[in-house]
């Protein structure tokens, strides 16, 4: 044990190449300081997606990191960079403040790469951590070379001292792959691990070919375990990734098509569950692991140039505001020239709410275009982002602290040693307000060692957080009065460690896990007694041994935004068919229906339509639809219509609902849909581009056998762009809101109805209304 004189050291935000401490911390000389002072924010900055737009025409599936160097890390998917360039065997960026980034390379090379791994094989969808004191990166392999089926994923790991490598692969896969029959295999794709409070690690991984599934890892993180348990239905999710929040395990996964070029409908939603193995449950209780499945939107494409956002990774800044990081694809610019058949995805940024419960982009808005509020990377109480080359940093010298340290490197009144005192190594920050942040890198080389950040000055109303290494707890506690959270048999704490406290609504949370990226390893949640004053400095001291600290921040808690965004609403009914005599006049059939015994009838108030096989979809194009003129300006199209379904089935794809038609090769349609086993809501898309017809789709849910449907129409006052909104009820009162899909200013869209896909089981949907509606705007 050493002695209570053993000084903080810290070093924040290092660059790469500088005088470093082992794995990242770092430390430079300085002189006395004087008590600190400083701003109360941190600075305004500004971003513009896509992020990646200085070097990469395509940044797809990004999942990122922040490295104890200081540096944020970004990583992607195998494809190549920019039109003409080769396929990378992923890539590797980095930034300083998440807003302007700079490429570094890729991750293997021909001397690295996974020698079990075919030659043909592509790798995708990085997952990064740090874990047991070395980064960790899980990825997709597509063809291995242990048998010789093309298309056999698994998943592979690889470890490195740096963000940046060298990179050491495992070995061999984490798990074997899964044969689906023939010469066929699941989707082992997409992996995302999750580290809980028990220690346990977990990797999720899959597609849509077999659904999300989560595997237990061995202590070395590098091998499955026992039994994979499956927590989404199949053919609904891929891209998996889990954060826990507030005793909840959230699991978000994309949904659809990731690269249809111009009409990709990809998108996230969650679910969540108080296990790691689920079930997951949507906001209203539905499951994502049953045929009529479920899922909470988290991100859909809302009419701007953005469509197909989804494969996301979620980031917490300093001032604990989480973002996502997502690709996404430009609807007029949606193709790598060369070569072809690749998408242009790059990667995006934006705020990620928690409202009501549940994750959201931008309080419900969807992706952003034009300048936006960026994250908060750097300290704005005294402590910033500091530059050991240029010799700042705090260490302790000689008994003593001298000189702090700000951005440009000039000597700053940031912080001090108060010597004489039985935890002699203290660091103070400006006064801050009640409603603060901290976050820093903390590993304790001693055993004996503790780690604490004081809230609210050293008074009676301060609040303590300890990382204690002797006893193995993180504690929060005013006075006498404590809350304690064992840390897992597996926490080093001579590993770096990312703790975080917040004091925000009168509590104190404090947390800590490997990685910072919605994982724990503990946390604990106080509520004091007597509240925090408004105004007070936090202090940092290590006592009975030696704390290190890097990448440390202080700034006020971000003011969270808590309700969504307004919704269009439908207002009164302009027109109503309701089938209860002759058809309006201002109907027409588009492909006349089939005749007799199994054509369309009119009876009883309701339009009965059998489903005969055909489709819109396609070189066909002659499945019959019923269509009138649209209405000038915005308006609102709605229908009831009745599909008996069934579950678990194959019963690709009938479907029948809404239609906008403004060609048979350049519509859209909502409808519920049978795909593959699931039952789903599905808003597609079909165009002609490129020389060739694209069908896409954005799909939601859940179904139920009588499904109310809408399809809310705006006009782009920049572009004269038709825009469509779509949502879907289960009961005609509770609304699900879902993509935007446009069509161009040029056309003059119909409206109407349509049934079509599979003739078998025989079906038929009946529809017992159809309405415009004026259109409301919140």
């Amino acid at each position: 044990m050493q002695p209570r004189s053993v000084a903080v050291l810290a070093s924040l935000a290092l660059v790469l190449g500088a005088t470093a401490l082992p794995d990242g911390g770092g430390a430079a000389q300085a002189a006395a300081a004087p008590p600190p002072s400083g701003s109360a924010q941190p600075p305004s900055t500004t971003f513009t997606n896509p992020i990646t737009e200085p070097f990469a025409d395509t940044y797809a599936d990004p999942a990122i990191l922040r490295g104890k160097d200081g540096w944020w890390y970004l990583y992607a998917t195998s494809d190549p960079l920019v039109s003409g360039g080769p396929f990378g065997n992923m890539h590797v960026s980095r930034s300083r403040d998440l807003e302007s980034w700079e490429y570094v390379g890729t991750i293997f090379d021909d001397e690295n790469r996974p020698s079990w791994a075919a030659s043909a094989s592509y790798f995708w969808a990085p997952d990064i951590r740090y874990v047991d004191g070395r980064y960790v990166m899980y990825y997709t392999v597509t063809d291995t070379a242990a048998n010789p089926d093309p298309w056999d994923y698994t998943i592979g790991v690889a470890t490195a001292p740096t963000p940046t490598g060298p990179w050491t692969d495992s070995g061999g896969p984490v798990l074997d792959p899964r044969p689906a029959g023939g010469d066929t295999y699941l989707n082992t794709i997409d992996p995302a691990l999750f580290t809980d409070d028990d220690g346990a690690r977990y990797l999720y991984l899959g597609g849509f070919n077999g659904g999300l599934w989560v595997t237990r890892l061995d202590e070395s993180g590098t091998r499955a375990v026992g039994e994979l348990t499956r927590v989404t239905v199949a053919d609904r999710y891929e891209g998996a990734f889990v954060v826990k929040r507030d005793g909840w395990y959230y699991l978000m996964g994309s949904s659809a098509n990731c690269c249809a070029g111009p009409v990709t409908g990809y998108s996230v939603y969650a679910g969540r569950s108080r296990s790691p193995l689920g079930p997951f449950t949507d906001h209203e209780g539905v499951s994502l692991n049953e045929s009529r499945v479920g899922g909470t939107q988290v991100v859909a494409q809302n009419g701007n140039r953005w469509i197909g956002v989804g494969h996301h990774a979620v980031l917490t800044d300093a001032a604990g505001q989480d973002w996502m990081l997502y690709h996404a694809i430009d609807k007029d610019d949606a193709w790598l020239e060369e070569p072809g058949g690749v998408n242009r995805r790059p990667t995006l940024i934006d705020r990620l709410d928690w409202i009501d419960g549940w994750p959201v982009v931008n309080a419900g808005a969807g992706p952003s275009e034009g300048p936006q509020p960026g994250p908060v990377a750097t300290s704005g109480l005294g402590i910033v982002s500091g530059d050991p080359a240029s010799g700042s940093g705090l260490r302790r010298v000689a008994g003593t602290l001298a000189r702090g340290f700000d951005d440009t490197g000039d000597a700053g009144a940031l912080a001090r040693l108060v010597p004489g005192r039985r935890d002699a190594a203290v660091v103070r920050t400006a006064p801050a307000p009640q409603d603060v942040r901290i976050e820093a890198d903390v590993r304790l080389p001693d055993a004996g060692a503790s780690f604490t950040a004081t809230l609210g000055g050293s008074g009676r109303a301060g609040v303590s957080v300890r990382l204690d290494a002797e006893a193995r707890e993180l504690v929060v506690g005013q006075g006498r009065r404590e809350l304690r959270a064992a840390l897992p048999d597996n926490v080093d704490l001579r590993d770096w460690h990312v703790l975080t406290v917040e004091a925000r609504d009168g509590a104190v949370s404090a947390r800590l896990s490997s990685s910072g990226l919605g994982d724990v390893d503990a946390e604990v949640r106080f509520e004091p007694r007597t509240s925090l004053p408004r105004q007070a400095p936090v202090r940092l001291a290590a006592d009975d041994g030696e704390a290190q600290l890097d990448n440390l921040t202080v700034v006020p808690a971000h003011e969270p935004v808590t309700r969504r965004v307004a919704e269009p609403r439908a207002g009164a009914v302009t027109f109503a068919e309701e089938f209860d005599g002759e058809l309006d006049p201002g109907w027409s059939w588009l492909h006349a229906p089939a005749t007799g015994p199994a054509g369309v009838e009119l009876t009883d108030g309701v339009l009965s339509w059998p489903l005969t096989g055909h489709d819109l979809v396609g070189p066909a194009n002659d499945a019959p639809a019923l269509l009138r003129d649209a209405p000038e300006g915005d308006f609102v199209l709605e229908a009831t219509v009745t599909l008996p379904l069934g579950e678990n089935t194959v019963r690709n794809y009938q479907q029948a609902g809404l239609l906008v038609h403004a060609g048979d090769d350049d519509f859209l349609r909502l409808a519920p849909v049978s795909i593959w086993q699931t039952r789903q809501v599905e808003f597609g898309k079909e165009l002609t581009a490129d020389g060739r017809t694209w069908f896409g789709g954005h799909v939601s849910g859940p179904v139920a056998d009588t499904m109310h449907l809408r399809l809310f129409h705006t006009t782009d006052p920049d572009t004269g762009e038709h825009e469509y909104r779509a949502a879907s009820s289960r009961d005609g009162r509770t609304w699900r809101f879902g993509a935007t899909w446009t069509l161009p200013s040029n056309t003059t869209p119909k409206v109407g109805i349509y049934a079509g896909g599979g003739a078998t089981p025989t079906t038929t949907a009946t529809f017992d209304k159809v309405r415009l509606r004026d259109l409301t705007h919140p």
